[in-house]
């Protein structure tokens, strides 16, 4: 076989397996529902699982950095992450981060969320369930209420938190050096999606003053198998679609250090630079510089 037979025949190798993944049996389906369908073939062929993390001793980490950071959705390249926030018109398949994650919640397969970023308190479906659902009464409601009779299911309110609520999401993170492989390498820990506060996410069409706020924290590693099977649009190519773990795991967003681990009990930047936010950012980009050239100075002697 010449090299150029292989060449062609390994790149249409990788073309087939990228289209069955896109949308398995799209094209030799008969009708709409066998779309999606795998045929026995493919599901004994299937091994697509998360990339395993390798094991890594603690006596081959020379140095490490935990960070905090905030990826905003508003930017460009976080985009992938905030839609399809409208899912009643869409494949039942392509989720935003926020319906992954809750999917996973509800359903079991995610079970290590807590409250906090240092993962001391768990926190169960039913905690979670009544933190993202606003139950109000109407004024109509109100005035049954004082004449002694019972309110009508019209006159009560229900606001659940919607994946176009989500404005940003917290991440906690490794940034560590590895002796054996000689290289920094970041490993990330946690997740959390900050929305305004469900209690008052209609009273303030100002959105300068409205209060951000953590809705609960995934433990990210028990998160990756369901974040690997939720595909995200691919626009460069739709017949490869990427992963939220492919993603996340690569660091392919845009994020901004807000906190760092320091002697100071891990305070914000915010705590120590007030009131300037150009001054933040500027000290955001100064400790992520130091990371980076952490790298070059292990090689220096």
């Amino acid at each position: 076989m010449s090299l150029k037979n292989g060449i062609f025949i390994l790149s249409f190798t990788v073309l087939f397996t990228n289209l069955v993944n896109a949308q398995a049996n799209l094209l030799n389906a008969t009708i709409p529902e066998e779309v999606g369908v795998k045929t026995a073939e493919q599901l004994a062929a299937d091994n697509d699982e998360p990339l395993p993390y390798g094991y890594i001793d603690d006596r081959d980490i020379l140095w490490s950095k935990m960070v905090w950071e905030y990826m905003d959705l508003n930017e460009k390249m976080n985009l992938p992450f905030y839609y399809p926030a409208d899912t009643s018109n869409i494949d039942p398949n392509r989720r935003s981060l926020y319906d992954t994650l809750l999917r996973g919640i509800r359903s079991g397969e995610i079970v290590d969320v807590y409250d906090d970023s240092y993962f001391t308190t768990r926190l169960t479906r039913e905690e979670i369930e009544k933190t993202l659902v606003k139950i109000d009464t109407t004024d109509a409601g109100i005035e049954q209420v004082n004449f002694g009779e019972p309110v009508s299911e019209e006159n009560i309110n229900v606001r659940y938190m919607q994946s176009a609520d989500i404005q940003a999401y917290k991440l906690k993170g490794l940034f560590y050096f590895d002796k054996r492989q000689g290289e920094l390498r970041y490993r990330l820990l946690g997740l959390a999606p900050v929305s305004p506060d469900i209690n008052f996410i209609d009273d303030n069409d100002n959105t300068e003053l409205t209060e951000y706020v953590e809705l609960f924290w995934v433990w990210y590693p028990s998160a990756r198998p369901l974040l690997h099977n939720m595909k995200v649009f691919n626009p460069k190519n739709a017949a490869y679609p990427l992963s939220y773990d492919l993603l996340l795991t690569a660091r392919r967003f845009s994020s901004l250090i807000y906190r760092e681990e320091n002697v100071y009990g891990n305070r914000d930047i915010s705590e120590y630079i007030k009131n300037n936010a150009l001054f933040q950012v500027l000290e955001a980009m100064k400790i992520k510089d130091n990371i980076r050239n952490k790298e070059i100075d292990m090689w220096n002697y």
